[in-house]
């Protein structure tokens, strides 16, 4: 069975809608060596739809560190808890930058760091020079943070 397209129109919304910002770490795609990705939050194999509601921008990183994950184990007690959902779910509500470390919030938050991976070594290392450059968090993923809330789904 083939996977359905994303057509061009919805790539594109889904593009402008995050300012060309990661969702989920706050890369910008011109701070990026490749291509961003268009994510189904929550995977077609889970259930997921291909629609608008359910894709968001991923940088390379995000996106093949959360594959199709849609949550995690965590201590104590190995509770399931699930990653953060960009559509329905505010950003700052789960995470702060303190310098260049993405740090949880929530229980949400905790979930993504450790599934998509956010502070391993390479990362923080080119948020470092990006925050001495100026472009982390960028004025673009600040602009698209403000934005966020009035694309919510209820």
């Amino acid at each position: 069975m083939s996977r359905p397209r994303i057509s061009k129109k919805d790539r594109e919304f889904v593009k402008e809608q995050a300012n060309f910002t990661c969702e989920y770490c706050l890369l910008h795609q011109e701070d990026a060596f490749f291509t961003f990705h268009i994510d189904h939050i929550i995977s077609l194999k889970h259930g997921g739809s291909n629609s608008r509601e359910n894709f968001c921008l991923a940088c390379l990183y995000c996106n093949l560190n959360k594959g199709s994950n849609v949550g995690t184990v965590l201590p104590p007690g190995d509770r399931f808890l699930p990653l953060y959902h960009p559509r329905k779910q505010r950003w700052s509500d789960h995470f702060s930058i303190e310098d260049i470390l993405i740090k949880p919030l929530s229980e949400i938050g905790e979930a993504t760091i450790k599934v998509l991976d956010f502070n391993h070594e390479d990362r923080l290392r080119e948020r470092e020079l990006l925050l001495k450059l100026g472009r982390y968090p960028s004025k673009e993923s600040l602009v698209y943070l403000q934005n966020q809330v009035k694309t919510l789904i209820k």
